[in-house]
């Protein structure tokens, strides 16, 4: 999955409660971070524990973390000294205060996080979350516990459902994991090493999650996955179900008005999920669908088993099938072994796509991957020009897409209040903020409006009533 700016705590949980206790968490990376931090405070508050957005009050202390980009785990142990500062100052006033590690970082070190930062009580993984109150109950009898051991039990059927109150101090959107690791073993990669294999959960689980957000006010979901379009089981009649099959029941779902789905491998994008962009209004016409390279030498080094040519064969049936639909994609520069050529291959490559957004990073290291091993590495300075450069094509794409937009009427999910007075944040179908004066009672609904301008990051647009008659 394409990796974000460190995410905030999850969004405000139940009420407080007199006397509750209290955890920060802390989401570095990707979506589905942020998912997991939801479901672990979900799997807290049986515990008596609400969250909060201020470090300073809590009691319990989560850093759930990411180990897709260099130094993670540097970043993460950095964190760590100043919390076991924040512990000996609790200490010495004779309150508790415990400190957890989380996610793929807790998983690929595992015993030396307990090693290097001896004050952490607690290292679970992204596959054993759901016995996190169990592991903090044994870490107040004084001995840190590691639990990074790839869970037998189902983690989705162990924790609770969460309540329809803090469904809904969330907002109008919410992801829904689908589905988690990963077989591809690119050789930059570390998921199948820190999330596992591929495995998909049941229908009628994702199901019956969806419906409960619906019926408390969600009208957006996106189904997470790190390979999400990967995502296979058995439907309700026995026979085998993929993506698209999920797709077309959700969107029968009374209520759920958008449907999203994130992050895809162009390998598994088959005939019927391209159909689903057809059919379903309900499915945003917006796809991240990662490439990483546009040369065929350096697609085969990355063991993505598929070609560039092959890839854009993808683009053009997609589009044929959806022809407003915006593409976004990934892209790593200097990968061992890339030479001048071969990322001028990636600049045609964006150009004959034309994204309308994208992420692009140097390549960086994995311990324990392929390409960790590899001699030929690129020098950082190559690195960092090659960055710039397709930055700046990647950029001007974002931009031109965003004039394109100006003048068009579009459908409008209102989420929040804007920063201005009068002023409210919605997403656009591509995926795009856009700010409009309207009510904020409006918040949850979808208007009419028109795009009339952008910004560095957004859209500005007028209710498209305020246009009738002029």
């Amino acid at each position: 999955m394409n990796e974000h700016v460190s995410c905030p705590t999850p969004a405000e949980a139940p009420v407080d409660r007199p006397n509750s206790k209290k955890v920060f968490i802390k989401t570095y990376g990707c979506q589905m971070n942020v998912y997991d931090s939801v479901r672990m405070g979900d799997a807290l508050a049986s515990e008596g524990y609400v969250t909060t957005e201020e470090m300073g009050e809590a009691d319990l202390v989560l850093l759930n973390t990411c180990h897709i980009r260099e130094k993670a785990a540097e970043k993460v142990y950095s964190a760590l000294g100043r919390l076991r500062d924040m512990k000996k100052a609790r200490a010495a006033e004779g309150r508790e205060f415990l400190i957890g590690v989380a996610g793929c970082v807790a998983q690929a070190e595992g015993e030396e996080i307990v090693r290097r930062a001896p004050s952490v009580d607690v290292v679970i993984g992204p596959q054993t979350y759901h016995r996190l109150p169990e592991a903090l109950r044994k870490a107040r009898a004084g001995k840190a516990v590691v639990d990074t051991e790839y869970a037998v039990e189902d983690k989705f059927a162990h924790l609770p459902a969460t309540e329809k109150a803090g469904i809904r101090a969330r907002g109008v959107t919410a992801f829904l994991t689908v589905q988690e690791g990963c077989d591809k073993f690119c050789t930059f990669c570390v998921v199948p090493y820190t999330r596992g294999s591929e495995v998909s959960r049941p229908v009628q689980q994702i199901l019956d999650e969806a419906k409960r957000l619906t019926e408390s006010g969600v009208r957006e979901i996106t189904l997470l996955g790190q390979n999400v379009n990967a995502w296979r089981a058995a439907g309700p009649n026995g026979a085998d179900w993929g993506l698209a099959d999920l797709l077309y029941r959700l969107a029968e779902i009374p209520g759920l008005a958008r449907l999203r789905y994130t992050t895809s491998h162009p390998r598994d994008m088959d005939d019927r999920l391209i159909e689903a962009h057809r059919d379903l209004r309900s499915l945003m016409p917006y796809l991240h669908l990662p490439v990483q390279a546009g040369s065929d030498r350096i697609l085969k080094a990355m063991n993505r088993r598929h070609t560039g040519a092959e890839y854009l064969r993808l683009i053009e049936r997609i589009r044929n099938a959806r022809p407003d639909i915006a593409m976004s994609g990934d892209f790593i520069v200097g990968f061992p072994g890339e030479t001048d050529q071969d990322f001028e291959d990636t600049l045609k490559m964006v150009e004959e796509v034309n994204y309308a957004s994208a992420f692009s990073f140097k390549y960086s290291t994995r311990p324990g991957t392929p390409g960790a091993d590899l001699t030929d590495q690129v020098a950082e300075e190559i690195k960092a020009e090659r960055l710039e450069r397709l930055q700046a094509l990647l950029l001007k794409q974002q931009a031109d897409f965003a004039k394109s937009c100006i003048g068009k009427t579009i459908d409008l999910l209102l989420e929040k209040p804007g920063r201005m007075p009068g002023q409210v944040i919605g997403r656009s179908p591509w995926l795009q903020s856009v700010n409009v004066d309207a009510k904020t009672s409006q918040i949850g609904e979808i208007i009419r409006v028109r795009i009339i301008g952008t910004g560095p990051n957004s859209l500005f647009a007028e209710p498209a009533e305020s246009l009738i008659g002029a």
